[in-house]
C-alpha cells in the first residue's frame, strides 16, 4: 500500500496516539486515514475520550501522557480525555470546563512567569495564565500543530517540537526552524535548554526509522552537530534530560546514553524516553522490554531506575494490563507522578496509587 504525504501524516498520527510501532501500520486502511484528515481538519478529533465528569474524586482512566506541577501545588496533566488538574482533592477536567477544543494532549510545561502550556496531537498548543486559556496553531505561526514537546531558554522564549520543525515563542511572535536551519530531520521529537543556555534538538525519521534524525544544540545563532570523538553520530533521538550534574541523558529508539561533556556511555540498548531524575540522584526513565518494539498483549514499555550503578526494572506496582508509563515528575513533597495507560498513579517511596476506588 502507498501512503501519499497528507495520509502519511495522519499514519503517524495514529501510530503517535496508541503508541503502535510502524511494523504493525498494515492494518490502518486508506478509509481510516481518509476519516482522520478530514475530521483533524474540520477542528475534531475522532478518537478523543469524552468525558463526563468535569470533576472527580477519582484519577482519569484514560492514557496521561505528560504532567507538569504549578506555582500553587496543583498536578497538571495531558490526557486522553483533555487537560486535567488536581488540587490535592479534586480532579478537573478543564477541557469540559472552559470548553476547549476536544483533542488529545500530549504534552506540558510551566514556564517562568507561572504559565502554562498545554500542546495537543494536531490541534495546537494552549497557554493558561491562571485566568483563561489562549489557543495558539499554525494560523498564528506555529510550524505544525501536532506539539510533542514544550521547554524554554534562558531568554525567556518559550519552544515547541512539532512534526514540521521547532517554533519559538518570543510572547508576540512564531519563528519557526527547518533542516533548511541546520536541523536534522523535521521531525522534532524532544528539545531540552542546559543549564549553559544552549538549546538541544533531538530529531527523528517521520516513520521512526533507525537510521535517521539527528542531535544538534544550538547557541542562539547556529545549528552544531552533536559530535564526539570515537562516538557515531545519534539518531532516532525519542527523549533529552540534563541531571542536576548537568550530565545530558539521551534517549533514543535504540538505546539510552549518557554525555557528561566529554564522553559518552551507552548505559541501554532498548528504546528509551520520558526521562527525570529525582532529589536523591536517581534517574527513572522508561524503556522497551524485552528490546525490539511494542507489542499490543505484552506490558513492556516498562518504568526504571538507574541509581548510579545498575539499572531496576519495577515492574510489579502498576495496575494489571498497564503496559506503558509516560511523563514523570517529581513533586515538591518528593512524591513521583507518572502518566500511564491507566491514567495517572503517585509514588510516594512505598505504594503505587492511581487514586481510583
Amino acid at each position: 500500500m502507498r501512503f501519499y504525504p497528507m495520509k502519511k501524516s495522519c499514519l503517524l498520527l495514529l501510530l503517535f496516539l496508541f503508541g503502535i510501532r510502524i511494523a504493525n501500520a498494515q492494518k490502518i486502511t486508506e478509509e481510516q486515514l481518509q476519516v482522520l484528515h478530514n475530521s483533524v481538519k474540520a477542528g475534531k478529533d475522532p478518537y478523543f475520550i469524552e468525558s463526563r465528569d468535569t470533576f472527580s474524586r477519582n484519577g482519569p482512566n484514560c492514557i496521561t501522557r505528560d504532567l507538569v506541577q504549578d506555582r500553587m501545588g496543583n498536578i497538571w496533566m495531558a490526557t486522553w480525555k483533555g487537560i486535567i488538574r488536581y488540587d490535592g482533592t479534586t480532579f478537573t477536567n478543564y477541557t469540559l470546563k472552559d470548553g476547549l477544543i476536544p483533542f488529545h494532549v500530549i504534552s506540558c510545561y510551566a514556564d517562568k512567569k507561572g504559565d502554562l502550556w498545554f500542546g495537543t496531537a494536531r490541534g495546537g498548543v494552549y497557554r493558561y495564565d491562571g485566568r483563561s486559556f489562549k489557543l495558539f496553531t499554525t494560523k498564528s505561526g506555529l510550524a505544525d500543530n501536532n506539539i510533542s514537546w514544550i521547554t524554554e531558554d534562558l531568554e525567556g522564549n518559550i519552544w515547541f517540537a512539532t512534526d514540521s520543525g521547532a517554533s519559538r515563542f518570543d510572547g508576540k511572535v512564531f519563528t519557526n526552524f527547518t533542516v533548511k536551519n541546520g536541523l536534522p530531520s523535521n521531525k522534532v521529537s524532544a528539545i531540552l535548554t542546559d543549564r549553559k543556555g544552549k538549546v538541544w534538538f533531538g530529531c527523528a525519521a517521520s516513520a521512526y526509522q533507525a537510521a535517521d534524525g539527528g542531535l544538534v544544540s544550538y547557541d542562539g545563532k547556529n545549528f552544531s552537530n552533536f559530535s564526539c570523538k570515537g562516538r557515531v553520530a545519534f539518531t532516532s533521538i525519542t527523549s533529552l534530560f540534563e541531571d542536576k550534574n548537568g550530565n545530558l541523558w539521551i534517549g533514543r529508539m535504540d538505546g539510552l546514553s549518557l554525555y557528561d561533556g566529554n564522553s559518552v556511555v551507552d548505559l541501554e540498548k532498548s528504546l528509551c524516553y520520558y526521562i527525570i531524575d529525582d532529589k536523591e540522584g536517581n534517574v527513572w526513565l522508561t524503556i522497551t522490554d524485552p528490546p525490539g518494539g511494542f507489542h499490543p498483549s505484552t506490558p513492556n514499555q516498562i518504568l526504571c531506575r538507574y541509581d548510579g550503578e545498575k539499572l531496576t526494572k519495577i515492574l510489579e506496582k502498576f495496575k494489571p494490563g498497564d503496559c506503558q508509563v509516560f511523563g514523570k515528575i517529581e513533586d515538591r513533597q518528593g512524591n513521583l507522578w507518572f502518566g500511564t495507560m491507566k491514567g495517572v498513579c503517585r509514588y510516594d517511596g512505598e505504594a503505587f496509587n492511581y487514586f481510583t476506588d
